[in-house]
């Protein structure tokens, strides 16, 4: 598993307007082929009177799957451009489909693909981009004392404090970098005078919005 990763949020779309034609572009995150082939037919379906919905994603650990598609669109002017963009922001896991409505002006080779590597851009931008990072999670469990102290500790720090479960004592679910776990560990001991039980639960992504 990757220690960590960009990808773009959910989903999400932008329009834009060159030369009269419109250019909507709407981003998802998939996890397989499969997923992004179901989504392209989404916008086909949704768009069926559209002249072009060209597409492209990027798929996979080491982006093992890429692929694009012009739609009818002269041969590399739609589809490439689109996953050159996707490529360029290092985005991983997902899916761009470039819907257009020809308004009537023709704009050339070089101008196809400034318009659909611009309507990408800012279809991601609007979409929103975030660093996934694997992270260990930690079950604390310390005196109800202790918390205030613990959290605002926490909620300072670059630990994600991702739960408080209040009990007979209280638990807390931490998360930290698998390079941080050490350091974690004894800062808690120290920070607590060890009076905190420590243990370690799962791993897993947690997600950071990455300013565009």
């Amino acid at each position: 598993m990757l220690s960590n990763y960009l990808t773009v949020k959910k989903e999400g779309s932008n329009e834009i307007t060159i030369q009269k034609s419109r250019f909507i572009g709407y981003v998802r995150r998939v996890e397989s082929e499969k997923d992004a082939q179901t989504f392209i037919q989404e916008i086909k379906k949704k768009h069926h009177d559209a002249t072009h919905n060209c597409s492209a994603y990027m798929i996979g650990e080491h982006d093992q799957i890429q692929k694009a598609n012009d739609d009818g669109e002269p041969s590399g002017t739609a589809g490439i451009p689109i996953l050159e963009v996707i490529k360029k922001q290092h985005l991983k896991d997902t899916v761009v489909v470039v819907t257009r409505y020809f308004g009537g002006i023709k704009l050339g080779a070089g101008g196809l693909i400034r318009a659909y590597g611009t309507a990408t851009s800012q279809a991601i931008q609007a979409t929103g981009v975030v660093n996934r990072q694997l992270m260990q999670g930690f079950s604390l469990t310390i005196d109800y004392p202790l918390l205030g102290k613990i959290e605002n500790a926490l909620r300072s720090s670059n630990y994600i404090l991702e739960t408080i479960h209040y009990l007979e004592q209280v638990e807390c679910i931490v998360y930290v970098k698998a390079d941080e776990e050490d350091t974690f560990q004894a800062w808690i001991t120290d920070f607590t005078n060890g009076q905190a039980s420590i243990k370690k639960v799962d791993k897993k992504y947690v997600e950071v919005d990455v300013s565009n």
